[in-house]
């Protein structure tokens, strides 16, 4: 199965939350896939639009996820826009202190903040019925980064029943709890229980 995505913390974390299946993740750089414009307004239009772009070129059926960080209290951003929150070429760091300065004076209720995943199968870049999950992690932001694991945001987000941040998560906790396994694990689910026919019919 190809990931439609360039991003090695991505596939590392879905890689093991797929090792069940027996499925091989794959990277779309290794068939060179050109990138396409994220530019729908969901983050389910923008994991569909990655998913059928990269089974267009590789001609293997392919998994994408659109994740961002919704702050409530910052009207939602950054988003759909997270990964290129200060800019077109935006490093994780940069990221992280635009945030902190967006959030400056921030307390109490209006540091809570989500990760939203929408989490994408398609066979066929015109798959009809693509298999799709969605999954929503509430936490909290902080002050200053926190943690040496994970990326994005990681840093900045608290989990209070955790009593600590998803950077300091060690890699199966996280991927139990966060957004993306909370989806991944959802659509493990959709493809033993329907996937797999639909799988064996695009294969005969």
């Amino acid at each position: 199965m190809v990931l439609a995505s360039g991003n090695p913390g991505k596939l590392k974390e879905l890689s093991a939350l797929l090792a069940p299946l027996a499925y091989r993740l794959r990277p779309q750089s290794d068939w060179q896939t050109p990138a396409v414009a994220e530019d729908a307004p969901t983050f389910l239009e923008n994991a569909l639009i990655k998913a059928r772009n990269a089974t267009r070129h590789t001609g293997f059926p392919a998994i994408a996820d659109d994740s961002g960080l919704v702050v409530p209290a910052l009207n939602g951003h950054p988003g759909i826009h997270s990964a290129r929150y200060s800019g077109p070429d935006a490093s994780d760091k940069a990221n992280n202190r635009k945030l902190l300065a967006a959030m400056n004076g921030l307390i109490g209720a209006q540091r809570k903040a989500f990760f939203q995943c929408a989490m994408v199968m398609v066979h066929a870049a015109d798959d009809p019925v693509p298999l799709i999950a969605c999954a929503r992690w509430w936490g909290e932001i902080l002050d200053s980064p926190r943690g040496e694991r994970g990326f994005g945001y990681d840093p900045l987000f608290f989990i209070p029943d955790q009593g600590c941040s998803s950077a300091e998560l060690d890699p199966a906790t996280k991927n139990r709890i966060s957004h993306r396994g909370q989806a991944m694990q959802a659509l493990t689910r959709i493809l033993h229980e329907g996937g797999r026919g639909i799988e064996k019919d695009y294969l005969l």
